[in-house]
């Protein structure tokens, strides 16, 4: 099997297959990299839709203010107008590339609403935007004779010219990006491959808390491998909890879109008094930030282990209409939105920080680009406005692609035979129960302490803990062999510390950041930023 691209894309998502298809019309060889099938992605997750200034009643001036607004003054102006700017281009772009978005009966785009837009902006296919992309893009790549896709294969970690020779510093003005360690997760072998350019689209970090609308593969992947290659890694504490995952029976949490209260459905507690009034002006579609500590605070007041969802009119009483995929979800938990009030709770749901990158997707370690929700442009600031993501991913891409597509042209072939993977030993060790055990401490302590609410005391209790389970994750590492379960648990628990070293550096209240220690936000907002300097494994 080919081992040597032009450019190597880890992870199939909306900002990774479309950077692929961006690469390869300007004539370079693409291998993409995903950890299960090419459809398995956080895009395909996605509800709501894809916030973008395309009606005449809407222009990019409001849409940058509501931005700057959820932000919460930590958003990179010029990124947001960047980003806003040119998404209608990309918009169109997506929709000659076979998505359909919904329109009304007039023929217009039939936009949403959510939290913190001032005005109808969202763009949807009814609430599985992110199904409907991801197969329009599948479908482009496929038909792609330079993109090749090589399904269940996890990345373990970027090969630098540092790891290589050993004497260039890592993460220095010399050391560069130049191939990914990775394991065929259904063959068990490890591939070594060389490229002049690896682009990160691995998604979010949804699975270190114990409660997330994340999927299983959201186990922070591209932010540990490009921390441990020397990478800046900024903003990791502002992690969203979407307000209103559905509490389901069985313990499990399903996302309910943010598309759901934009269409009319209230926030009420369990004596059904409608209460988001009493936390912001802008009620139930206050941004996600407010919303979520609202609830949590709601919950803590009373006791309750929930509030509810109250959507029985929403959408004009065609509840089942608008939201299918919903509706449907509700329906096999045993609820009916159209007649009782859903049960709701947050759940870690989005980062907003992730590895620092310019606005072609640059990082700080030369021929590393990221992407989407691993990426961190300044675009969201300390709270992302909803349904910006799949926007910052499709204009990042683009501009990506031509950067990234002229550095491969200036860059001279990378060498064959770059050192090849080492794995431990080959036994199948009993201390196995290391793995499940440690996993679900690691989410549970995240949940407790890293939270919506968070204090001093509390993260440097998490900080204690995530260090002892990093030291027994990290002797099994290197005493056994690599499987899926490791390199994930691994990952988790190394987003995790970044999180929560992050979280310390920021003695301020900001955001999706709160502190009871500084309930305050201080005058000027200041990035938080990790950035590894040693070689410790």
């Amino acid at each position: 099997m080919n081992n040597r691209h032009d450019a190597i894309v880890v992870g199939s998502g909306i900002g990774g297959l479309s950077f692929a298809l961006g690469l390869a019309r300007r004539g370079l060889s693409v291998a993409i990299v995903t950890k299960k099938t090419g459809a398995e992605s956080n895009t395909n997750w996605a509800q709501g839709g894809i916030a973008c200034v395309t009606d005449t009643a809407d222009d990019f001036a409001s849409h940058v203010r509501d931005t700057l607004e959820a932000g919460d003054g930590l958003c990179d102006e010029e990124a947001v107008r960047h980003i806003v700017e040119r998404g209608p281009e990309r918009v169109r772009e997506l929709i000659a590339w076979g998505v359909k978005f919904e329109h009304g009966p007039d023929g217009r785009p039939d936009l949403g609403r959510e939290g913190g837009h001032s005005r109808r902006r969202i763009l949807h296919a009814r609430d599985m935007t992110g199904r409907a992309i991801e197969s329009a893009l599948l479908r482009a790549v496929a038909e792609s004779p330079g993109v090749s896709m090589l399904e269940h294969h996890l990345a373990i970690d970027l090969v630098t010219r540092a790891k290589v020779d050993g004497r260039t510093p890592m993460g220095g003005a010399d050391d560069r990006v130049i191939g990914v360690h990775v394991l065929d997760t259904l063959g068990g072998g490890v591939r070594t491959m060389r490229a002049k350019v690896v682009v990160l689209a691995t998604g979010g970090v949804g699975q270190v808390y114990q409660f997330t609308t994340n999927p299983d593969i959201a186990t922070g992947d591209g932010v540990a491998m490009a921390y441990r290659a020397g990478a800046e890694i900024r903003d990791m504490e502002m992690v969203q909890f979407h307000p209103t995952a559905l509490r389901a029976a069985d313990g499990g949490r399903a996302l309910i879109s943010e598309a759901v209260r934009g269409e009319g459905a209230v926030l009420r507690d369990l004596s059904g008094r409608a209460f988001m009034p009493d936390f912001h002006e802008q009620g139930d579609l206050a941004p996600r930030d407010v919303v979520a500590r609202a609830i949590d605070a709601v919950m803590k007041r009373t006791g309750a282990s929930h509030v509810l969802l109250d959507a029985t009119q929403a959408a004009h009483g065609a509840f089942s209409e608008r939201f299918p995929h919903i509706n449907e979800t509700c329906l096999k938990a045993g609820l009916d939105p159209s007649v009782t009030p859903l049960p709701v709770v947050p759940a870690a749901h989005y980062l907003c920080g992730g590895v620092a990158t310019d606005l072609a997707g640059r990082s700080s370690l030369p021929g590393l680009y990221a992407v989407g929700e691993v990426a961190c442009t300044g675009l969201h600031g300390a709270n992302r406005l909803a349904s910006n993501s799949l926007l910052e991913a499709v204009v990042i891409a683009h501009d990506g692609a031509e950067a990234a597509a002229d550095e491969a042209s200036r860059r001279e072939e990378v060498p064959p035979g770059l050192p090849p993977w080492v794995d431990g030993s080959a036994g199948d060790p009993d201390e196995r129960v290391v793995l499940t055990h440690n996993w679900d401490e690691l989410r549970r302590t995240m949940w407790d302490y890293v939270g919506i609410v968070r204090s001093t005391k509390r993260l440097q209790r998490a900080r204690t803990r995530i260090r002892t389970l990093a030291d027994e994750v990290r002797d099994y590492y290197w005493n056994f062999k690599v499987e899926p379960r490791l390199l994930e648990l691994r990952n988790l628990i190394q987003t995790a510390e970044l999180i929560v070293e992050c979280a310390l550096q920021r003695q301020e209240s900001r955001g999706l950041h709160f502190t009871l220690d500084y309930p305050g936000r201080l005058p000027l907002a200041a990035h938080s930023s990790v950035r590894r300097t040693s070689d410790r494994p």
